[in-house]
């Protein structure tokens, strides 16, 4: 008897050192995110732009995830698209509702795009993602890498309080997607080189574990 409580005492010991010492996360959106708490303020044509080129930027992360998961069938890509990028979206169009915007995402059909550059890009990006498994990778971590690049100069641009929210929660979560892709390509031996961002900012992002989570990081067959 004793020797079992004994042991007991070291296993929940060692249970409480391990998790103790983990890093602690900052959570990423898991709902939308609720604008109407904060002042209503007057929009510069800036932020306007802003807005509009987020919501179809997220779309595009969305479509082109979704695409390249039916391709390869490589599970983070349905986790990051049906559990980030859509309440991404969605946390845009919050921004849109209460502004009383014109919602650029007259279609949401996957692959359809108001916004020239942004339909020229999935094209491009799915071309890319389909040729092979790290193609599709690289192509995952290059839209976050780009994401990461368009909110870092929006939140130098925009003072509403309503807008910095929705972007900084934007940020952490693109951040932990270039995560989890870069750590999946690992698993491939690959590697992926920024092509917006500094690689400075890119290391930082790498270093940082406060905003890492679960993006289903598996390869083919994966749950849902």
């Amino acid at each position: 008897m004793k020797k079992k409580l004994a042991s007991f005492i070291f296993t929940v010991f060692i249970f409480i050192t391990i998790f103790s010492n983990l890093p602690t996360f900052t959570p990423i959106i898991n709902k939308p995110i609720d604008v109407s708490t904060l002042p209503y303020e007057t929009l510069s044509s800036t932020e306007i732009n802003s807005i509009m080129r987020m919501r179809e930027e997220e779309k595009l992360a969305r479509d082109v995830y979704l695409t390249l998961y039916n391709a390869w069938e490589i599970q983070i890509f349905y986790n990051i698209a049906t559990r980030a990028e859509q309440l991404h979206m969605d946390s845009v169009k919050a921004l849109i509702d209460k502004y009383d915007l014109e919602d650029p995402v007259k279609d949401d059909t996957i692959g359809i795009f108001s916004d020239k550059e942004m339909q020229k890009l999935y094209y491009d990006l799915v071309t890319l993602g389909t040729k092979s498994e790290v193609d599709a990778l690289k192509v995952g971590a290059t839209i976050e890498d780009l994401d990461i690049f368009d909110l870092d100069l929006a939140l130098k641009e925009v003072d509403n309080k309503d807008i910095i929210l929705v972007y900084d929660a934007l940020i952490k979560g693109s951040e932990n997607h270039m995560r989890a892709f870069i750590n999946t390509l690992k698993q491939y031996n690959a590697y992926y080189e920024p092509q917006f961002i500094s690689i400075d900012r890119f290391d930082q992002i790498l270093n940082d574990t406060n905003t890492m989570q679960n993006n289903g990081q598996q390869h083919k067959g994966g749950q849902k």
